[in-house]
Formats: structure tokens, sequence, C-alpha cells
């Protein structure tokens, strides 16, 4: 029973790739052009207003990622579990 749902399916996309392949393309590429005016809108806040010990120059320099994870740590909250319940060394 499993199988021949597969081969349904399967059929489907053999079918209509011609169609579904273009709109899966398009998504994703929707996708990356929205996350490189997101990282360019970073870049500019950083830019504008660089962290300490780094220039507007450090930061045009940066690659994406570096921008990102720069970014994802300076705005990370500290998971601080002390006092919670629990069993603690001291």
């Amino acid at each position: 029973m499993r199988l021949s749902k597969l081969n349904v399916i399967f059929n489907c996309i053999l079918k209509y790739h011609e169609y579904i392949f273009p709109l899966i393309h398009s998504y994703v590429l929707s996708k990356e052009d929205c996350q490189l005016s997101n990282i360019e809108e970073l870049r500019k806040k950083y830019i504008d207003n660089p962290p300490e010990e780094l220039t507007s120059e450090d930061i045009r320099s940066m690659s994406n990622e570096d921008l990102l994870d720069m970014d994802y740590f300076m705005n990370e909250e500290l998971d601080d579990d002390f006092g919670e319940e629990g069993f603690y060394i001291f």
C-alpha cells in the first residue's frame, strides 16, 4: 500500500516537473534576495553606528557571515540558569 502511494507521488512529480521546479526555484531565489536585503540593512546599521573597537571600514569589509555572527553575539540574551530549581555543586 505504501509503495503505491510513493509511486503516485513520483509519477505526479514526473508529470508536472516542468511546473513544480520553476516554482521551487523562484521561491528559493526570492528568499535569497530577501536575506541579502536584510544583511545590507544590518550592514548599514553597523556602518552608521559601529560597535566599540570597530570602524565603519571594518564593517564594510566583513563578509555576510561575519556580519551575521557579530550581530548574533551582540544581541544574544545571556541564558543565566542560576537560581532555578535543580542540583548545584558549590
